[in-house]
């Protein structure tokens, strides 16, 4: 199993040289990857970072940990954007880049905010259409796409990639929701989240959903399933007590997520510095 640590880029996380702070922070303390949050806006009067300057930040300050958005909503980000931004962060951070995606909530209203698609159906078409839209960019071959959300006259983009085949892309759902997990099945890596932000998933859950993305999976190609939960890092027999039972059901990265409303940011700084909660 793998550690990593995972903050929002809104509110006292917004800026972005305190985040490239904290993932220096955790790359000495021993995690292996630090994620952010991907959010135009929140429900309240907040700052706001744009995750991929934040990011860039990030890769800047580090030289060995994985770094990404934990998720970008693909409806709100033109692909032909994200393709340029990411394939730039993968050759800034030396190929350590991880894409996570997903469709989106308007739990802080950042949906309705700007007259955006709130049908989950749809948003889940323009999902599957820009990852199409994604990859055939990343290529670096010359492509064209026509679809209902996204056309793309023929185009070449380069450079390609630094990590290969490609960037990893980890598809987050929430459980027991089960078409982000067939879409997940077909890339590299899935983020279950429960239906409740503040609710974690049990062990008895990622052994489900790794069952039900064998059944999914048409390839034997490495895949990460990904949990988020808390450990307090003053007792490793606890901390590895909370995530052994994780590991076994067969999550390969525990994902510490600490949400801002509920831990003040000092109180987290101290988490990161304690390092990674290991079985």
């Amino acid at each position: 199993m793998r550690y990593a640590f995972d903050t929002p880029q809104f509110g006292p996380y917004a800026n972005p040289k305190l985040l490239a702070e904290l993932a220096r922070d955790a790359e000495d303390a021993g995690w292996d990857a630090f994620f952010i949050w991907d959010h135009i806006q929140v429900g309240w009067s907040d700052p706001v970072a744009d995750p991929w300057i934040a990011l860039a930040a990030m890769a800047i300050a580090t030289k060995r940990i994985m770094l990404g958005p934990l998720v970008t909503p693909l409806f709100r980000r033109n692909p032909w954007k994200l393709a340029r931004e990411t394939v730039t962060l993968d050759h800034l951070s030396d190929g350590r880049l991880v894409l996570g995606v997903g469709l989106g909530t308007d739990v802080f209203t950042e949906i309705s905010a700007f007259d955006g698609p709130l049908d989950d159906k749809l948003r889940a078409a323009m999902l599957e259409e820009g990852l199409a839209v994604l990859l055939g960019l990343w290529s670096g071959e010359k492509f064209s796409f026509d679809g209902k959300h996204y056309k793309v006259r023929e185009t070449q983009f380069l450079p390609v990639s630094v990590r290969k085949p490609r960037i990893p892309i980890w598809v987050a759902g929430s459980w027991p929701h089960k078409p982000p997990f067939r879409r997940a099945a077909r890339f590299d890596g899935v983020v279950p989240v429960s239906t409740d932000i503040e609710k974690s998933l049990a062990p008895d859950d990622v052994r489900t959903i790794v069952a039900f993305i064998k059944s999914q999976r048409t390839s034997d190609a490495p895949f990460d399933v990904v949990h988020s939960g808390e450990t307090p890092g003053d007792n490793k027999e606890q901390d590895s007590a909370i995530v052994a039972p994780y590991a076994e059901a067969g999550a390969t990265w525990w994902l510490e997520g600490i949400l801002p409303w509920k831990t003040p940011l000092e109180k987290v700084r101290a988490r990161i510095r304690k390092g990674p909660p290991r079985v």
